[in-house]
């Protein structure tokens, strides 16, 4: 007994690739839940309908040949259970989703699918300073060249801030302590991302204690290094802001002059014209907490139709 093979069927046998291909679509603007209601099936029908539709978006774009690539890693659920994800920058769209960790060796895996031929042309490779992404990328890229990105470098810095919040809260009491009490979100958000509470919150506590004024001051103005065209520039700010610490008594900040320093060719990396990037678009996915529960399976399928529906890709549609 022979099984005949009807193309225009889905991998479910109860529906065609047409209707399979209408609810993908369709799950990109509505949730799994809603579409199921619409088209009265299963909500677990739906999502592997969806994943028919976007294996085949993805099968439509190929073996991409990425000129600028991003590597970060991603927590899949708590503790310590990362994978990687690839970007390619110029394009603004995943790549490649996979490892068991964040070594070196899962990154090689990337690189392996993406082919030595593709590899060596890429240019640019944005990371945070994890340095098994930097030794892989310099054995698989040796062209590419390493930038280390604002968003992680800033965290940095904001992890220094926190470091003095705590320090003052340890070293006050009374109602000095009380402004800083509660205030940690405030004193590390940006100040346009505060809503008026939160703005009046910051302003009381930055007039009641001069250290951590100072210290919320420098972390405001590190991000213009980003905003210098030569790399001369950005050195004669960065020692400008390095000369600011003097008898400021900032022990955390000048730890991380100190890790600056040992990483300043990644960071000054961004200041030459072929490596002006957009650095936001792997971190702008990383944030949501919500891509949690659809990295479940571990696969870049799941991934990819996390990015979709976020509409941070731009995969063709059908």
């Amino acid at each position: 007994m022979k099984r005949e093979k009807l193309p225009w069927l889905s991998d479910n046998p109860f529906y065609t690739k047409r209707f399979a291909f209408f609810v993908g679509r369709r799950c990109r603007k509505m949730t799994i839940q809603d579409v199921a209601k619409e088209v009265k099936l299963d909500w677990h029908t739906v999502k592997a309908l969806e994943k028919q539709y976007m294996t085949e978006q993805l099968r439509r774009t190929g073996t991409p040949g990425p000129r600028a690539i991003g590597i970060d890693e991603i927590s899949i659920r708590k503790g310590h259970t990362y994978r990687i994800v690839v970007s390619d920058l110029v394009r603004k769209r995943p790549i490649w989703f996979g490892g068991v960790d964040r070594s070196s060796k899962s990154l090689d895996l990337f690189y392996q699918w993406l082919g030595p031929k593709k590899s060596v042309k890429i240019e640019l490779a944005v990371m945070d300073m994890w340095k098994a992404f930097e030794k892989s990328t310099k054995k698989n890229a040796p062209k590419a060249a390493i930038l280390y990105d604002k968003f992680h470098v800033m965290r940095h810095l904001g992890e220094a801030l926190d470091k003095i919040r705590k320090e003052e809260y340890k070293r006050l009491s009374g109602k000095d302590r009380s402004y800083i009490k509660g205030q940690k979100y405030t004193l590390l958000s940006r100040k346009e991302n505060l809503n008026l509470e939160g703005r009046r919150s910051l302003k009381k506590l930055l007039s009641a204690n001069k250290r951590l004024n100072t210290a919320y001051l420098l972390k405001e103005s590190f991000g213009q290094l980003w905003d210098y065209g030569t790399e001369g520039w950005a050195r004669r700010f960065f020692e400008h802001w390095k000369d600011s610490l003097k008898w400021q008594r900032l022990e955390p900040y000048k730890k991380f002059a100190e890790m600056i320093e040992r990483h300043w060719d990644g960071i000054a990396a961004y200041c030459k014209a072929e490596n002006k990037v957009s650095l936001g678009f792997v971190e702008g996915l990383n944030r949501s907490e919500e891509h949690t529960s659809e990295l479940q399976s571990h696969s870049f399928i799941s991934y990819a139709v996390f990015c979709l529906k976020k509409k941070k890709t731009t995969l063709a549609n059908t």
